[in-house]
């Protein structure tokens, strides 16, 4: 392990959106952490590369985050993903397994119903741009004064439109008959008290998806509750957890 006092906590984003909402995450989470957030394509500086809908193409763009996973196998990391990025996290959780890595020491869901339940904006990826804009604004999901034309609607709504695509193929591919089922690792679903599309009672579901210890909590906020300040706190506290017991178990100095 490169540093032997750091859990590396790897991110993924909702849909249409970058990384910055885990960028004072280092700092929020606390000692202990090292948060790498992970940037689709299509977005940022990223934005002019051919957007993902695929969940080959995921795993395929995601080739060097399996990579340090397989150059650093006795790092214990956690894997968090919100919303779109909870079926980018539990994807990735599956890869690892089926590929004989290193699995996470904590899989971490938020703002996500599971795979096998209805999910608010499932096949919305297809409806016209005026219907979809409508739904997103039902669920209060749209930036204020959003309007056809306008440089929101230029920019990030196509990636949202491809990302409820993704979305919803690694919901199908989670529920295939080759899919692996429930994972042997901890899981923590989190919601958002005031989420209107994945709210506390959206998260009871996940405990099917994994045989190890399943946790549910729910955190101040609406959908987006992943740009305050009480998640990366949670997840900080767990790293640490998770880092106590990566010491525990190889025999390694617990420092202060």
């Amino acid at each position: 392990m490169g540093d032997r006092q750091t859990v590396r906590l790897h991110c993924f984003a909702h849909a249409g959106a970058g990384v910055s909402s885990f960028h004072r995450w280092d700092t929020a989470a606390g000692r202990g952490v090292r948060t790498t957030p992970w940037l689709l394509p299509g977005r940022d500086q990223r934005r002019r590369e051919p957007r993902l809908t695929g969940h080959d193409e995921l795993l395929a763009d995601l080739k060097p985050l399996f990579e340090q996973i397989a150059d650093e196998p006795e790092a214990p990391y956690v894997l968090y993903g919100h919303s779109l990025g909870a079926m980018v996290a539990l994807t990735v959780a599956q890869a690892v397994l089926e590929r004989g890595l290193t699995p996470p020491a904590l899989l971490a869901v938020g703002a996500c119903p599971p795979p096998d339940s209805p999910a608010p904006l499932a096949g919305a990826a297809e409806l016209t741009d005026a219907e979809l804009l409508r739904v997103l604004d039902a669920f209060d999901a749209l930036p204020p004064g959003v309007r056809p034309g306008d440089v929101w609607f230029r920019v990030v709504f196509p990636v949202l439109r491809a990302d409820l695509r993704l979305a919803a193929t690694l919901r199908t591919a989670a529920t295939g008959p080759t899919a692996p089922g429930p994972l042997p690792v901890p899981l923590l679903a989190v919601a958002g008290s005031e989420d209107p599309l994945a709210g506390p009672a959206a998260t009871a579901g996940w405990d099917h998806w994994t045989t190890g210890p399943f946790v549910r909590r729910t955190v101040p906020g609406d959908h987006f509750f992943v740009r305050g300040g009480e998640l990366p706190r949670m997840l900080g506290r767990a790293a640490r957890i998770v880092l106590r017991g990566h010491r525990d178990r190889t025999g390694q100095r617990v420092g202060r």
